[in-house]
């Protein structure tokens, strides 16, 4: 369906516009940075700025000492770290990018000690205030303290019965979108959808990554920080963004239909390959298993998943990011959906007020019917095990990763009563369930399941009525399972790579302090880790964990994924490891099947199953493997390097590439190297 509506706005978006220069942005070897360098600023200025930096930070610690014994004061500790933590990494890094930028960080100091002084005397009076409210939760994932904005309906009240609605807004791309610059907007602008009687969420995002590996956690961290604290209704929660943020709201909305009650995604991008050709004018060429890793990102591949997921897209007609909800689209009209897109008459990148009218409309209508938590049919279709779940049905296993995978799941009555009838591809191992009070099967009779024409029994509802059956195909054929997990060394949720997996749960670097197996590979291992350190900071805006190898516990083996830098000489924790893991790496060279590579200048780089804790990951020698590069247009940030690659560090590191990709693969379903490895040159 298309609706067109006129009149231009003129109105700018206080995020700024998806920068992009075009063909200049095509030159690997003339790469500007990401963030940009910042101003100079005046020696009063910086001194002023370190001393109320200094003197927040004094608070800070004395507080977490004296709130240790009062939990709940100690929860909102957070919101008063981001504004300490905003304004030292804008001077620690050089982020102040325009003067007025100064008097931002004053104010924000400011703020910070007023909330310091209210915690202290027991007080968090912005905790129940309406309007526009900053606060901030501490990330599973690196430990880092991370913001989100809110805006309260006046209508909120501390003690109010009534769950709200709450709507998700992704900001589009600001390359000067630090911190401060985020709580500065976030403090005074209240954003183009602020609907009556809702929370609406601005998350940070973890800065420009249109919401990608730790942005896309960044999210959910978010909405369970703000559940925590608000009411909101699970079942009125919406998805919304423009520009990058429309990118964002397009891969929420394919790759967790469950969640949402509706979508509207604006402008962004949808997929890679033709987006980066009509927006970026960019000649790719990929290979092999870069194309492989499309697939978890490009949301046409997931379109079927919008059946259980109402969507309203929106474009300007003059816009030429209009081709991502074109290709939506064709992805949609293929599995027989027509696409509600709503398209702004004689405008670019932005809406028109009737626009913004006629979807909102729509999205109240649908927010208010809310979502069915339990729908009667599920259409559901992923890629990989990382996006594997869509209401009551969870994928657990499939039979090849990076093939289409497909489930048409239907609750149903024929002669035998109640029961699920299921279609496959590609699909090994299945979980249904449905959660408390929603299972309206008879809880006195037996329950069967059809899968792929087999008949299989099923657990019986339980008395609160819920219900959960697990099934797994067993040579090709599928059978009633005891639980999702089988016990085998599988891919599975969580743990399926590829290599930026590892860096969308908790982390821990592992520094090496023994002796490398060679001078080049130890100045390229410490380099590397370097880069991982500081690029993390940047694009990811947290401080990696670090500890030496000698250092590591069982308590961090335990809770973290571990990146192991250096070699099995130099690492000790990786030479614990080292008969453990498919690749070989000892003095006689990097063995990779029956191929071997010199020791001398080539290094595994890998993920795989934690031998000393199968249920966490080991990664060998990579941080996130995009590069600069990749970090001037969104819709490269996808992973470069599957699960495996051997670099010849010979070749010099390159703003695309760790050095020379002289072998690479993906891991077989069991973490096995395939029967013949794959080389890439």
């Amino acid at each position: 369906m298309t609706c067109r509506l006129a009149l231009p706005v003129l109105l700018l978006f206080a995020a700024g516009l998806a920068r992009a220069d075009g063909p200049r942005d095509n030159q690997p070897d003339r790469v500007r940075p990401v963030p940009p360098k910042g101003i100079a600023l005046t020696l009063a200025d910086r001194e002023s700025l370190q001393d109320g930096v200094d003197e927040l930070g004094h608070r800070i610690k004395a507080l977490r000492q004296s709130l240790a014994g009062r939990p709940a004061l100690l929860r909102l500790l957070p919101d008063v770290e981001i504004y300490h933590k905003a304004v030292h990494e804008a001077l620690a890094h050089d982020e102040f990018f325009q003067v007025r930028e100064v008097a931002a960080a004053r104010d924000l100091l400011r703020r910070g000690m007023e909330r310091a002084t209210l915690l202290e005397a027991g007080k968090a009076p912005w905790s129940a205030a309406t309007g526009l409210i900053v606060r901030g939760y501490v990330s599973k994932i690196d430990g880092s303290v991370q913001p989100y904005g809110l805006v309260v309906p006046e209508s909120y009240r501390a003690d109010s019965p009534h769950r709200f609605r709450l709507d998700v807004w992704c900001h589009g791309r600001g390359e000067t979108l630090s911190e401060l610059n985020f709580l500065r907007d976030r403090q005074s602008n209240v954003g183009h959808f602020a609907p009556q009687d809702t929370f609406v969420v601005h998350p940070y995002g973890r800065y420009c990554n249109a919401n990608k590996f730790a942005g896309e956690i960044d999210l959910f961290e978010a909405i369970e920080d703000i559940k925590a604290h608000y009411p909101i209704d699970d079942d009125r929660i919406v998805m919304r963004g423009f520009s990058m943020g429309g990118a964002a709201c397009w891969q929420f909305a394919v790759h967790y239909p469950g969640v949402w009650a509706a979508a509207a995604p604006g402008a962004g991008f949808s997929e890679t390959a033709d987006f980066l050709k009509v927006f970026q004018k960019e000649s790719l060429q990929p290979t092999w298993y870069e194309k492989k890793l499309w697939h978890l990102y490009d949301c046409t591949d997931y379109a079927l998943n919008l059946y259980n997921c109402p969507t309203v897209a929106y474009s300007g007609d003059r816009d030429s990011q209009k081709q991502a909800a074109d290709m939506m689209a064709r992805a949609l009209r293929a599995e027989g959906i027509e696409l509600a897109h709503i398209i702004g008459k004689n405008i670019g990148h932005n809406y028109t007020p009737e626009a913004k009218v006629e979807i909102n409309r729509r999205i109240d209508a649908i927010a208010a019917k809310g979502r069915n938590p339990v729908p009667p049919s599920v259409r559901f279709t992923t890629w990989t095990l990382r996006y594997n779940r869509a209401f009551w049905v969870h994928v657990d296993g499939l039979e090849h990763h990076w093939e289409r995978a497909t489930v048409r799941a239907d609750l149903s009555r024929n002669e035998r009563g109640k029961l699920a009838h299921v279609d496959t591809q590609n699909v090994d191992a299945l979980t249904f369930s449905i959660p408390a009070g929603h299972c309206t099967f008879d809880p006195t009779s037996d329950v069967q399941v059809e899968i792929d024409g087999t008949v299989l029994g099923a657990p019986k509802v339980l008395s609160d009525r819920s219900w959960s059956a697990h099934f797994r195909k067993v040579a090709g054929k599928w059978t009633s399972a005891a639980s999702a997990d089988d016990g085998t060394l599988r891919k599975r949720h969580g743990l399926q790579g590829p290599i930026d997996d590892a860096f969308m749960d908790s982390f821990l670097m592992v520094r090496p302090t023994g002796q490398p197996l060679n001078e080049k590979i130890g100045k390229w291992a410490g380099a590397e880790m370097k880069h991982a350190v500081d690029h993390w900071r940047q694009q990811f805006r947290g401080d990696a964990r670090i500890k030496d190898d000698r250092d590591i516990t069982d308590a961090d083996i335990a809770a973290h994924n571990l990146i192991l830098w250096g070699d099995p000489g130099s690492n000790a924790v990786m030479a614990r490891l080292a008969e453990k893991l498919p690749i070989r790496w000892d003095r006689g060279g990097v063995h990779l099947g029956d191929q071997t590579f010199d020791a001398g200048h080539h290094v595994p780089v890998l993920i795989y199953p934690n031998p000393l804790n199968p249920r966490r990951y080991v990664v060998i020698n990579s941080g996130f493997t995009f590069r600069e590069y990749d970090y001037l247009n969104n819709a490269r940030q996808v992973p470069k390097l599957p699960d495996f690659a051997v670099v010849d560090v010979a070749v010099p590191v390159s703003p695309r590439s760790p050095g020379g990709i002289v072998a690479a693969g993906f891991f077989t379903e069991t973490w096995a190297l395939p029967p013949t490895s794959q080389s890439a040159h």
